[in-house]
């Protein structure tokens, strides 16, 4: 295949993050590793990853964790597990904007690609995935417990396009989900078509989608 470098779509995007983890298998083969996976149980539900990319590795170990308790975390190893000077790289990383920095930079050197900027907060993806997987409510209820709990930082309209957003992708990427690696369910929610989630590739929105538009 011949794709010219200065070519920035999505073929361009996505065989880095092929050849990102290739060139990690190769080596986890010379050092008798394996390769741990870096996604997280909002990217899977949002399918913000490369189909047999950065989806793929040996081990999920941050499956069953939502992004904005994975930057939790790092602030919690920072500040209390860690020498000084690998406290200041880990709040480094969390005070960084979230992205696959699959783009050039900017020319003042700035990152190009913010994932929320593209899918949208994480702090809202993953209320949303709580309420749908551990409680099953519908778009209407989801919905209304957002308007309350974020009452002041988002407006109805916002937290309405984002939801839709949430559903349309949910389903359109169940096929990354259907052939994860494994991993650890660590917390009430899942979407190990191992465990807890067991749902068809090509399920429709349809239903779901409607019943956002109607808000």
């Amino acid at each position: 295949m011949v794709h010219p470098a200065v070519t920035f779509e999505v073929t361009y995007e996505n065989s880095q993050a092929r050849e990102r983890t290739q060139i990690l298998m190769d080596v986890a083969n010379q050092m008798n590793g394996m390769v741990i996976g870096t996604g997280d149980l909002s990217e899977l539900a949002l399918g913000w990853a490369t189909y047999n990319g950065d989806h793929m590795s040996m081990y999920g170990v941050n499956a069953s964790i939502p992004k904005t308790l994975v930057k939790y975390l790092v602030t919690w190893a920072a500040e209390d597990m860690s020498e000084h000077s690998v406290r200041d790289v880990l709040l480094d990383i969390v005070d960084t904007p979230i992205s696959p920095e699959l783009l050039p930079a900017t020319a003042e050197g700035e990152i190009a690609q913010r994932t929320e900027d593209k899918v949208g907060p994480y702090e809202l993806h993953d209320f949303f995935i709580y309420y749908m997987l551990r409680y099953g409510f519908r778009p209407s209820k989801i919905f209304f417990l957002a308007k309350t709990a974020f009452k002041g930082m988002y407006n109805e309209d916002i937290i309405k396009m984002w939801l839709t957003t949430f559903y349309r992708r949910f389903f359109a990427q169940q096929f990354k989900r259907s052939c994860l690696p494994d991993g650890p369910k660590v917390g009430s929610c899942g979407l190990s078509p191992r465990g807890d989630w067991h749902m068809p590739s090509d399920a429709s929105a349809t239903l779901w989608l409607a019943e956002c538009a109607a808000l």
